[in-house]
C-alpha cells in the first residue's frame, strides 16, 4: 500500500467513493461547497495536506447533520442531540457487507481499545444502514453487538425508511447508496464536540490511524 502522508495537497476521492461491498467502485457524487451538505449532492473530494491526522483531512470541516431515525431499541434517535457530549463517530453500511463494513466497525473496535479508556467511554459511535429492507433493528443490534460487547461504549445501530436513510446521507455529506444499500460510501466520519468533522477515514486507513485520531480531537 503505498502511504499518500506528505503528499503535498493531494485530492482524495477514495474515501467518499461509493463502494460495491464485495465489487467494485462506482463514480463519487460531484462536491457542493460550504459546511452544510443536506440541500444537495455530497462532496467528493477530501484533502490529505500531511498535517496532524493520520486519516483524511477534511478541505471543509462537515457540520454534524441533523436527522432523526430509529435506534435498535425502537426509539428516535436525534443524532445530532444525543451525540453532543463527546467524539462521535458516523458510518453508513449494512449488516451482510462481507468486507468494508465489517472490516471498519473492527477498526473503530480497535481504536477504542487503544485509546484513553475514558475517550472511549464519551465516545458515541453510530452505524447507519443502507439496507432498511433486511436490517431490521433486531438484525442490526446482534451484528453490532459483536463488535462493541467489551467495549466501555455501546455502538449505536440506526434503522429508518428508504427516504430517511438517504436524507441522512445527504446531510451527513456522504454519497447516497445505491444497489439496496450495497454499494455505499466507505467514508467514517469524525465528529468533534464543535460539531464539525475535521477528519475523516476510508479503506486504506487502520484502527491505530483511528485510535490516534480520536485522541487529538478529544482533547480539544
Amino acid at each position: 500500500m503505498t502511504s499518500r502522508r506528505g503528499l503535498p495537497a493531494l485530492v482524495v476521492a477514495a474515501g467518499l467513493l461509493l463502494t460495491g461491498c464485495g465489487g467494485g467502485d462506482a463514480p463519487a457524487a460531484a462536491a457542493t461547497e460550504g459546511h452544510d451538505h443536506s440541500g444537495g449532492e455530497a462532496p467528493a473530494t477530501v484533502e490529505d495536506t500531511g498535517g496532524p491526522y493520520e486519516g483524511l483531512h477534511l478541505q471543509d470541516p462537515y457540520q454534524k447533520p441533523q436527522f432523526t431515525l430509529t435506534d435498535t431499541a425502537g426509539a428516535p434517535y436525534d443524532f445530532r442531540a444525543s451525540t453532543a457530549a463527546g467524539p462521535t463517530l458516523l458510518f453508513f453500511g449494512y449488516t451482510n457487507c462481507p468486507d468494508v463494513c465489517p472490516t471498519t466497525m473492527s477498526d473503530v473496535a480497535v481504536a477504542l481499545r487503544k485509546v484513553d479508556p475514558a475517550v472511549a467511554a464519551q465516545t458515541t459511535v453510530v452505524f447507519v444502514t443502507t439496507d432498511p429492507a433486511r436490517d431490521t433493528p433486531e438484525v442490526l443490534a446482534e451484528y453490532l453487538d459483536r463488535f462493541d460487547s467489551d467495549l466501555p461504549t455501546s455502538f449505536v445501530g440506526l434503522v429508518g425508511d428508504q427516504a430517511q436513510i438517504d436524507q441522512a446521507q445527504l446531510a451527513a455529506g456522504v454519497p447516497q447508496a445505491v444497489d439496496g444499500g450495497q454499494t455505499h460510501s466507505t467514508l467514517l466520519l469524525l465528529y468533534g464536540t464543535d460539531g464539525e468533522a475535521d477528519v475523516a477515514f476510508d479503506a486504506e486507513n487502520t484502527g491505530a490511524d483511528i485510535a490516534h485520531d480520536l485522541a487529538l480531537v478529544a482533547s480539544r
